[in-house]
């Protein structure tokens, strides 16, 4: 009897999954063809600004007698910009293979008899994606929040996270162009590293002082979050993993494995800076993993130290030169400023 009541509870709540997703598509394609609507109005009409705010203050008033709410003079807004912004987007950028091969993503026609593809996420993500002016950067959380179906909340710590900056930092323009166009791709060990990773979350910045115990045992209490921010692909293995060689124990302060790179990815983490000890110590970890416990199907380990500082001549001169296996990488316990980010991207560049 249980067994039929969970098969059926599970049916009716993927149906209903299903009739949001429908729901808040037409609420997407609606609000488009408004912002549409009032933007052919305004460029048809007079050219005084006093036009424009009579004209959505008219059409506020009817749509609220009509329907009681949701048209408001500053939802009318929302829904022109909507349409202002998302129908002259680059159609280079809109026609990657993300939006092309969503199957319930909009196809929508512009002014100029264009077409322009919205994924299928919802109004209020679109709300906070036009806040970002940088097209680049505002279409690649748009593609990241539909990949991962990102929660509005994710969304929003993401971007002040500085997701995309951080990223940015280690590519060329041409890889910053893939971003936006297909989102993160996970295909090398690079890919899956961060500078810096931001770990506010973990509640630690309110600490004077802390080990790194403490610091181990506030990534396992945020074990979700935290690889959420290491990246896709992430499962967790465990914590201070113990092995034995030559009648030493070893323990690993944290193990996951990726799926899309097929390998093991292990964590050391250091709250003081970083030596070349470490490193070696790191390397002899890798090595045992590849020796021992990886299959002959599954890829090289990675080795990732998170430091609070590190300095990159000791890391060059220390690990074998087309190193592509041990990466030492910062971390914060704050969320950086967008300016301090746009200016080390601006640096970087």
């Amino acid at each position: 009897m249980k067994e039929l009541s969970d098969k059926i509870v599970a049916l009716v709540e993927q149906a209903r999954l299903q009739v949001a997703k429908v729901a808040n598509s037409a609420m997407v394609f609606t609000y488009f063809q408004i912002g549409k609507m009032i933007v052919e109005e305004l460029q048809n009409g007079e050219k005084r600004a006093e036009y424009g705010t009579q004209l959505l203050e008219t059409v506020s008033a009817d749509l609220t007698q009509k329907f009681k709410k949701g048209f408001s003079v500053q939802n009318l807004e929302r829904m022109r910009a909507f349409y202002s912004v998302y129908s002259i987007s680059s159609s280079e950028l809109r026609n990657s293979d993300v939006f092309l091969k969503s199957s319930n993503g909009l196809r929508i026609s512009t002014q100029n008899n264009d077409t322009t593809m919205l994924l299928p996420i919802s109004w209020s993500h679109y709300l906070f994606l036009l806040r970002i002016d940088n097209e680049l950067e505002r279409q690649f959380y748009e593609v990241e929040s539909f990949i991962n179906q990102w929660k509005l909340k994710e969304l929003e710590r993401q971007y002040n996270s500085g997701l995309f900056e951080r990223l940015s930092l280690s590519r060329d323009k041409e890889s910053v162009l893939k971003l936006a166009k297909q989102g993160q791709l996970i295909q090398n060990p690079e890919d899956i590293l961060k500078e810096p990773l931001v770990l506010e979350f973990l509640g630690l910045d309110e600490k004077e002082y802390y080990s790194e115990t403490d610091l181990e045992t506030a990534i396992i209490n945020e074990i979700e979050t935290f690889m959420l921010e290491l990246g896709k692909g992430f499962f967790f293995g465990g914590r201070q993993v113990r092995f034995t060689f030559d009648e030493d124990h070893f323990k690993v302060d944290l193990v996951f494995y990726n799926r899309l790179l097929q390998c093991f990815v292990i964590i050391d983490l250091k709250i003081g800076k970083l030596t070349h000890q470490d490193l070696g110590q790191m390397q002899m970890y890798v090595n045992y993993y590849d020796r021992f416990v990886k299959n002959e199907t599954e890829n090289p380990t990675i080795g990732i130290i998170l430091c609070k500082n590190k300095t990159e001549s000791l890391v060059e001169i220390t690990l074998p030169e087309g190193n592509k296996q041990i990466f030492a990488s910062k971390y914060q316990t704050i969320l950086p400023t967008k300016e301090e980010l746009k200016s080390l991207l601006n640096h970087h560049e």
